[in-house]
């Protein structure tokens, strides 16, 4: 049984649980048994949303994963997609993974061109797994590829546009920074407050970008304890070493990016809450003040826009946040060295 890097694919079990109650509000856990899930699939479920899920009670216990593994099942939500015509295999065909090979003969392009593609950032990877030999495995969503390819069906056949062949002239791959990006966008938008976002997007600094951008040791301090995790780290050296490259920004733009909005993020929260407050009250959102333009939550884009066929080609979208008075950036560090890439499918 493969494990995958953002949850265990455990065997679906249906137990002889009560049915949940108007209103109840169920675990993880219960909410799949009860739709006759995998922690996997229910995992992926959530962060496609699939499924709603709420954010904890901020005055329960921290446990293991922060916030983000704490968050309740409305029972009506189980109850809505259990109610669907064709469940649950209309719910799980929307939830089907694919890998390269099975991506390439579902897209009828042979491996070598969708490997191209994906490489140029044609597709999001919506997971991935080390297997035995260190080698990093994406997985795709089969109805994002089947979607992509009705939508630009010119890149499935013929020349791949210029704007494609000069980013896989220059070694680039994009895959890895897609899966951050998406990962990032979800966490974003789950986060409860400004240090919460602040630390989504922190885990995926290295550590000594994060150290340039962040100079206050009790911020370090309240973004390492709201820090998401973003992949369970690998069972051995080799595996452990590939899911810290998956999971950190290493290209200069993506850096110079997240320490941007790093920035934007900070000058927010501490504008709601000080460092000092949040360390004594780690599962205490700072207050809120009235709903407002000036006080939306900061989302960030889903990082810099992947280079796309110049018919769907479009400007990224930017973060429209009211900062008074942003602290001059430095450029970023990148003071390690390249690291040799695995051998990756």
């Amino acid at each position: 049984m493969t494990v995958m890097c953002d949850g265990r694919q455990a065997p679906a079990t249906l137990t002889a649980e009560e049915s949940p109650i108007a209103g109840e509000l169920l675990t993880p856990g219960r909410a799949a048994r009860e739709l006759g899930l995998r922690s996997g699939e229910f995992d992926l479920a959530a962060q496609l949303g699939e499924i709603l899920t709420l954010p904890p009670d901020p005055e329960a216990r921290p446990g293991p994963g922060g916030p983000w593994r704490r968050r309740r099942v409305p029972a009506e939500e189980v109850r809505r997609l259990r109610a669907e015509e064709g469940f649950p295999g209309t719910l799980r065909e929307r939830l089907r993974t694919v890998g390269a090979a099975e991506a390439a003969e579902l897209l009828g392009v042979g491996a070598g061109r969708f490997l191209r593609l994906a490489r140029a950032g044609c597709f999001a990877p919506v997971r991935f797994y080390v297997n035995r030999y260190g080698a990093v495995v994406w997985l795709y969503l089969a109805t994002e590829l089947t979607a992509c390819a009705d939508r630009e069906p010119e890149l499935l056949r013929g020349d791949l546009p210029a704007v494609l062949r000069v980013v896989l002239d220059g070694g680039q791959d994009w895959r890895g920074r897609k899966w951050r990006s998406r990962q990032v966008a979800r966490l974003m938008g789950e986060a409860a407050d400004g240090w919460e976002s602040a630390a989504v997007i922190a885990a995926v600094l290295p550590p000594e970008e994060l150290a340039s951008v962040v100079e206050d040791p009790r911020e370090r301090s309240v973004l390492r304890r709201l820090r998401p995790t973003l992949a369970l780290p690998g069972a051995g050296p080799a595996a452990r070493e590939a899911v810290e490259r998956v999971t950190t920004a290493e290209e200069f733009d993506e850096v110079l990016w997240y320490r941007v909005n790093l920035s934007r993020s900070l000058d927010r929260a501490r504008h709601r809450q000080p460092a000092a407050d949040r360390l004594r009250h780690p599962t205490r959102p700072g207050g809120t003040s009235p709903t407002g333009s000036e006080d939306a939550p900061f989302r960030i884009p889903a990082a810099p826009a992947a280079p796309m066929s110049p018919a769907t080609a479009t400007a990224p979208a930017t973060a429209t946040v009211p900062i008074p008075s942003l602290p001059p950036l430095r450029p970023p560090v990148l003071a390690r060295a390249p690291r040799p890439a695995p051998c990756e499918t």
